[in-house]
């Protein structure tokens, strides 16, 4: 059986993190590319796709509950 499925570049398969095309420092990451890269563990930078609304909620989901935790321990806080 001949086949043609050959991968010439051995960063293929290996986490996106570690790829040299992925790790210059002049590129600056979204941030739907930072939570998909948050969720898969490094796996994959294209999860949630080119769409900007996806991480910036996820960004504001974080900082509202951030935001909640701190207001529910200053109000809530029984100092006795």
């Amino acid at each position: 059986m001949k086949t043609d499925f050959d991968f010439p570049n051995k960063y293929l398969i290996g986490p996106v993190v570690f790829r040299p095309d992925f790790n210059a420092q002049s590129e600056v990451i979204s941030s739907n590319q930072a939570w998909s890269l948050f969720f898969t563990a490094g796996q994959e930078d294209k999860v949630f796709g080119f769409n900007a609304e996806t991480g910036r909620f996820l960004t504001n989901l974080l900082l509202a509950v951030g935001a909640a935790g701190v207001l529910w321990a200053v109000l809530f806080n029984s100092v006795a």
